[in-house]
Parts: structure tokens; C-alpha cells; sequence
């Protein structure tokens, strides 16, 4: 069977949730058996990685990231996957700095909300995936219109990602104004669904619906991707 390589620490918190639910899905197909998937997580600094982000200095965060693939690659993994949304927006760098084959998270929640007939989809993130298209991008090819809130809600979100979420701080104040600006877009802007699209917001909302409308988890997501090409047969 394959080794998974995994990247972890942005933030810590999601990875944890990554090797969670990594093991319960083949707890629910291994017939009581220990039969679970070898692994190695790579976590990385994500103050780091941040910096650099915050500095502009993209090609070196993407340096940084598919250098910690190498190690993965050099300790014996056979495909990787980034636990965080937020260097998916240097995905294509990042994957031609290693030759570990990565799977995408953008690319399987796309996948998720085609076949889920959705239309139009609210991103929720940190400041660097509600701001960079490569979300909107990947799902306008497929038909799909992703909004990002405004600058005013973008600041407050990203704020409260990185003052509580990515330190495993949970406030039902806090989800309640997630659940309020929701609620507002919907009103407004028509949305039919809401990507999660940062690997902690999951921790806070565990449901698949809110306000009658779906939440994608895109840890859930990208870990049914990843279990996908666990199993796939190797075409190389």
C-alpha cells in the first residue's frame, strides 16, 4: 500500500483533524481490524510561512513548502497533501518544486460542489484565500461564481482565524457573527452554499447545513481525496 505524506501546522489545530479523520474513515471499512494507512506529517512553522506571505515574498513560501514535500518524498511517501487552504493559492509552484504527486484541495472541493449542482458559493478564509482568485478562478472554469466578502469583513474574519481558531479558541459569539454574515449574504447576494475554506472552520461548524444551505468542509473534502489515491492503482 501507499505512505501518505501529509504537511501539517497550518495550523496545527486542522492537522489534527486531518489524522483524525484520516483513521476513522478506515475504521469504518477495516472490520475491527488495525488495519490503518502508513504516514508521515511534516509540520511546518506556520509564523514562517505567514511572514512570508505577509511580505509578498510568494516564491520563497512556495520554496519553503516544497521543500518540506522533498522531506516527505525523501522519507518515503508516494503522493502528498497540504492540510490548509491557504498555500493552495501557490499550489502550481509549490508542486513543479517536487516531483510528489499532490492532491489538491481546491481541485476536489470543486469537484464536490459540481456534483452537488451548486452555483454560487461564499468563500470564508484567511485574508490570502478570500483575496487571491484562485479559487474563484478554478470554479468559474467549471461554471460555479465564488464571492469573497469585503475588505471591512474580510479584515474581522482573518482576524479571528489567527486570534482564536488557529489556537483552537472556539466562541459561540464568534460563530454566531460567522452565522450572521452568512446570513446577510444570503439575503443579498443569492449565495446557495459556503466553502470553508480554511482547514479550522470546520472546528467550529460540524454540521452539513446552516441556514438551509451547505457548508463544505474542505478538510472532509480533501481527505476523501486523499483516501481516493490512497487506493488508486499507481499508473506511473
Amino acid at each position: 500500500m501507499k505512505t501518505i505524506g501529509l504537511i501539517g501546522g497550518l495550523g496545527p489545530e486542522a492537522t489534527v483533524d486531518y489524522y483524525n479523520q484520516l483513521i476513522d474513515s478506515f475504521k469504518q471499512t477495516n472490520n475491527g481490524k488495525l488495519d490503518y494507512p502508513e504516514m508521515i506529517i511534516y509540520s511546518v512553522n506556520m509564523d514562517h510561512f505567514i511572514g512570508l506571505l505577509e511580505k509578498g515574498e510568494f516564491g520563497l513560501a512556495a520554496d519553503y513548502i516544497a521543500g518540506s514535500l522533498n522531506k516527505l518524498l525523501a522519507a518515503g511517501a508516494d503522493f502528498g497533501a497540504i492540510s490548509a487552504n491557504t498555500p493552495h493559492l501557490l499550489f502550481d509552484q509549490v508542486q513543479s518544486g517536487t516531483t510528489l504527486k499532490l492532491i489538491s484541495i481546491v481541485e476536489a472541493c470543486v469537484q464536490t460542489a459540481v456534483q452537488m449542482k451548486l452555483k454560487r458559493c461564499l468563500l470564508l478564509g484567511t485574508k490570502f484565500v478570500m483575496k487571491n482568485q484562485f479559487y474563484h478562478e478554478l470554479f468559474r472554469r467549471h461554471g460555479l461564481e465564488v464571492i469573497s466578502p469585503n475588505e471591512s469583513q474580510i479584515s474581522q474574519i482573518n482576524h479571528l482565524l489567527f486570534s482564536e481558531l488557529e489556537l483552537g479558541i472556539i466562541k459561540d459569539e464568534s460563530r454566531n457573527l460567522f452565522l450572521h454574515l452568512i446570513a446577510e449574504f444570503k439575503a443579498s447576494n443569492d449565495i446557495d452554499s459556503v466553502i470553508l475554506g480554511c482547514t479550522e472552520l470546520p472546528l467550529m461548524f460540524h454540521e452539513t447545513n446552516y441556514l438551509d444551505i451547505p457548508f463544505l468542509n474542505t478538510t472532509k473534502i480533501h481527505v476523501e481525496a486523499i483516501i481516493q489515491e490512497y487506493f488508486a492503482r499507481d499508473t506511473r
